[in-house]
C-alpha cells in the first residue's frame, strides 16, 4: 500500500512540474508502430526492477501484485519515446501471459530530469501467485522496424513461498495458518514427561505434537476446534532436554501439508516454596524504612562536604598564577662573528632564559645539525620555527672578545662560518612585507647601529640593553598567539620583571 501511495505522489508530483507522467493500460497483441516504418527509433532500457506490494481493498483481503520500475537511458534518442511496454510471463501449474503499456503524457525535452535524476517511472499490477516464475520483459515504443534488432530488458522473477512477510498476508496462505501464531512452549517435568503447551487455531481441530531427539521421535495427538491455550503431556524414554519440538496443524486449505512450527524443550522452572514468617525478620522489617533514610541523609551530607572541599580547592587552585603552565617562546637569535660569545652572546641568551620564558635556538648549539642539513636549510627550518627573529647586534670595542677569552670554544677564531651575513639575506625578503615585519626584533648592546650593509634592519624595532630591557621582556612574552587573551595579558604585565 505504501509504494502505490509512493508512486501516486511522484504522479501527482511530476504532474505540478510539468514533467511526462505515463498512463497505463492492457494491449495484449502487437503495437499499432509495429506496422510502420521509422527513420529514427528509442534505445533500450537502462534498468528494470521488480518487487513484491501488497495493496488491501477491505480488511483482511489483501492482494499481491508486482511493483515493477524502469530508469530510460540518458542519451539523444529518449526524445523519440511515445511509451513503454511491459510483458509478463507467469510458470507454475499454468502458463499466464499479460502485457500493459505505458503511455508518456509529455515528449522528452531533456535527457535528465529538471532536477537531475534520470527520469525513473513505476507500474504496479501483475497479480502475483505463490512460488511462481516469472518473465518480466519491457521495450520502448516505437520498438526497431521488422528485421532488424528490436532493443530490449528483461528479468526474471520468482515469487516466494506463505513463510514471506508480504506473501504470508495472501488469502491462500491465511487459509493455510501464515498470521497463526501457536507460542510453543514446551519444558521437561521430569526424565520420563515433556509438558508442550501452545495456542490453537479455529482453523482447525487436529494437531500432531512431536518431539525429535537424535533419531528417536515421540508424539502426542490434539483435538480443538476453538482458539485456546493446550496443554499436552508426552512420554520420552531418554534425554529430552535440548529435544526439537514440531507442532503440525491440519487445516482443510493444506490438509496434511500445513505451515509447521517448531520449539525446544528446556528445563521447567522450578516452583519456589515460601518459608513461614519469621517473628525477628518482622522486627527488622519495621526498622528497616528508618534505616535506610538514615544511611541516605548520612550520604548527602557526606558527599555535599565532599563537593565544597572539591569547590574550595578549586577556587584556591585558579587564584594561583598559573604562568608555569604557558609554553616557552622559540627565538631565534643571529650575531655576527665578531661578537664575543661568552661574554655577549651568552649572557644575553641566559637573561631571555630567565627573564623571558624564552627557548633560545643557537647556531653555536647546532653545528652537527648545520653539517647535516646546511646553512641555508638549516635557517629556513629554524625561522619557520622561531616565534621572533633577533639580530644581536653591539659595539665593537666593548664585546670584542678579548685576551681572557683565549682560544677557547665561543672566540671568533672557532667559528668556522659567520651566519649572520647569509642570515640577512635569507631574511631581507619579510623585511619589506607587514605581514612578516613582527617577527623580527633588532637588539644592540652600547648603543649600537646597523651598519650601513644591513641597513634593512631599520624598520625593525629595536632595542638597547639594558635600557630598554623591560620592553623587550613584554615584546617577547606577547609574541605567541596561541594562548588565550586573559593568560598572556597576565604574563605580559604581572610575570616579567626587568633584568
Amino acid at each position: 500500500m505504501l509504494l502505490v501511495l509512493l508512486s501516486l505522489a511522484a504522479l501527482c508530483w511530476s504532474a505540478m512540474l510539468g514533467e511526462p507522467t505515463i498512463q497505463c493500460g492492457s494491449e495484449t497483441g502487437l503495437s499499432p508502430e509495429w506496422m510502420v516504418q521509422h527513420n529514427l527509433t528509442p534505445g533500450d532500457l537502462r534498468d528494470l526492477r521488480v518487487e513484491l506490494a501488497k495493496t488491501s481493498a477491505a480488511t483482511e483481503d489483501y492482494s499481491i501484485l508486482m511493483n515493477i520500475s524502469w530508469i530510460l537511458r540518458a542519451d539523444a534518442s529518449i526524445r523519440l519515446l511515445k511509451a513503454t511496454k511491459i510483458c509478463v510471463t507467469g510458470k507454475n501449474n499454468f502458463q499466464s501471459y499479460a502485457c500493459v503499456r505505458c503511455n508518456y503524457t509529455k515528449a522528452f525535452q531533456s535527457q535528465t530530469r529538471p532536477s537531475g535524476g534520470k527520469w525513473t517511472f513505476s507500474y504496479v499490477g501483475f497479480p502475483v501467485e505463490l512460488s511462481t516464475l516469472y518473465l518480466i520483459g519491457a521495450h520502448n515504443i516505437p520498438n526497431a522496424n521488422m528485421n532488424e534488432d528490436s532493443p530490449s530488458l528483461s528479468v526474471n522473477f520468482t515469487s516466494p513461498g506463505c513463510l514471506d512477510h508480504i506473501m504470508k498476508y495472501k488469502k491462500k496462505c491465511i487459509k493455510a495458518g501464515s498470521l497463526w501464531d501457536p507460542n510453543i512452549t514446551a519444558c521437561k517435568k521430569n526424565e520420563k514427561m515433556v509438558e508442550v503447551n501452545f495456542t490453537t487455531s479455529s482453523l482447525g481441530n487436529r494437531y500432531t505434537v512431536l518431539i525429535q531427539q537424535s533419531t528417536r521421535i515421540w508424539f502426542s495427538q490434539v483435538f480443538e476446534n476453538k482458539t485456546k491455550r493446550t496443554s499436552t503431556a508426552i512420554l520420552v524414554t531418554e534425554e529430552s532436554e535440548g529435544a526439537v519440538v514440531q507442532l503440525i496443524p491440519y487445516f482443510p486449505t493444506c490438509g496434511n501439508d500445513c505451515i509447521r512450527r517448531k520449539g525446544t524443550v528446556v528445563l521447567c522452572p522450578k516452583i519456589v516454596v515460601p518459608f513461614p514468617p519469621d517473628n525477628n525478620r518482622s522486627v527488622l522489617g519495621g526498622w528497616l524504612p528508618l534505616l535506610l533514610s538514615l544511611l541516605l541523609v548520612a550520604t548527602m551530607v557526606l558527599v555535599f562536604g565532599i563537593y565544597l572541599m572539591w569547590r574550595h580547592e578549586k577556587i584556591k587552585n585558579t587564584s594561583l598564577p598559573t604562568t608555569s603552565l604557558l609554553p616557552l617562546i622559540k627565538v631565534l637569535v643571529v650575531h655576527p662573528s665578531e661578537i664575543c660569545f661568552h661574554h655577549t652572546v651568552c649572557y644575553f641568551t641566559e637573561f631571555l632564559q630567565n627573564n623571558c620564558r624564552s627557548e633560545v635556538i643557537l647556531e653555536k648549539w647546532q653545528k652537527k645539525k648545520i653539517a647535516e642539513m646546511g646553512p641555508v636549510q638549516w635557517l629556513t627550518t629554524q625561522k619557520k620555527a622561531a616565534d621572533k627573529v633577533i639580530f644581536l647586534l653591539s659595539n665593537d670595542a666593548n664585546t670584542m672578545c678579548d685576551d681572557t677569552c683565549g682560544h677557547n670554544e665561543g672566540s671568533p677564531s672557532e667559528n668556522s662560518q659567520d651566519l649572520f651575513p647569509l642570515a640577512f639575506n635569507l631574511f631581507c625578503s619579510d623585511l619589506s612585507s607587514q605581514t612578516h615585519l613582527h617577527k623580527y626584533i633588532v637588539v644592540c648592546f652600547r648603543g649600537a647601529d646597523p651598519k650601513d650593509n644591513y641597513s634593512a634592519l631599520h624598520v625593525c624595532p629595536k632595542f638597547h640593553l639594558m635600557k630598554d630591557a623591560a620592553a623587550l621582556q613584554t615584546q617577547l612574552l606577547c609574541a605567541t598567539q596561541h594562548m588565550s587573551v586573559g593568560k598572556w595579558s597576565q604574563v605580559c604585565h604581572s610575570s616579567c620583571s626587568p633584568l
